[in-house]
């Protein structure tokens, strides 16, 4: 069994554990799982995260806005958000960023929802984690413009934006897509990325690596991916399971 297993991107507030959440995450830390960042999407899941932390020892709260959740959000957002920000289980800023897929908010909006909590992670000095699907020029642009301490989550960008995105001090996060047949951007990804930039994650209940692909996500099934991972790499999937943990310990601030 792998051990000191560190997932940096888990949604265990989603609907899919409602059934059996509690069961689940009790079992994680049995199961070689040292720490878990759970994600909010708006100010009630970023609640909901920190109400996890202050549950579970080995769980920390990401707080924050998704782009599809930007429209919903009230006025008080950015007072609501900061409030969570100083809880002291609270490691960054996020799940924010934009999704030109889906388009659930106006561009404009959710180009000035991330630009907002950009600043606000670095007024803080909080690493912010990045969702980018099909906006990866406005994503890299802000990116760019402000060089936040951070990941860039579930990276699905090429190689080249990858070691961009290094360049600027971040982090690329990968899971399950790096599994799934024909995954070339993913694999080349997760060969280019340096030792000390590279972190691991679930995007759980989403993403479930091969063999489970299709079913409900969770920690316990990180070994997948790691294993296809260090296959890419020529090395153990335990090391390379240590060294991720180390790193995202670094980027968190988490012992």
């Amino acid at each position: 069994m792998y051990t000191n297993i560190f997932d940096t991107h888990a949604h265990y507030n989603d609907r899919q554990f409602d059934e059996d959440r509690e069961i689940v995450l009790a079992e994680l830390p049995s199961a070689g799982i040292f720490r878990v960042v759970n994600c909010g999407t708006d100010i009630p899941t970023s609640k909901i995260s920190i109400a996890y932390a202050e549950r579970y020892g080995y769980i920390f709260a990401a707080c924050g806005v998704h782009p599809h959740d930007c429209s919903h959000e009230t006025e008080d957002w950015k007072t609501e958000l900061r409030k969570l920000l100083a809880h002291p289980k609270c490691a960054a800023i996020g799940e924010i960023g934009l999704d030109y897929h889906y388009d659930f908010s106006p561009r404009e909006m959710q180009k000035d929802f991330f630009e907002r909590q950009i600043i606000m992670a670095k007024e803080l000095d909080l690493p912010i984690i990045v969702h980018d699907r099909e906006a990866h020029a406005d994503t890299w642009e802000l990116l760019k413009k402000y060089a936040p301490k951070g990941v860039v989550h579930c990276f699905s960008g090429s190689a080249e934006m990858a070691r961009d995105i290094v360049k600027l001090g971040m982090y690329i996060g990968l899971g399950g897509a790096v599994t799934f047949k024909n995954a070339r951007k993913p694999a080349e990804v997760a060969k280019c990325v340096p030792d000390d930039r590279l972190l691991l994650e679930t995007d759980c209940p989403y993403m479930a690596p091969v063999p489970f692909r299709g079913k409900r996500c969770d920690s316990r099934l990180i070994p997948c991916t790691a294993e296809v991972i260090a296959g890419i790499r020529d090395c153990d999937p335990q090391s390379l399971i240590d060294r991720t943990t180390e790193n995202a310990k670094t980027l968190f601030n988490i012992i």
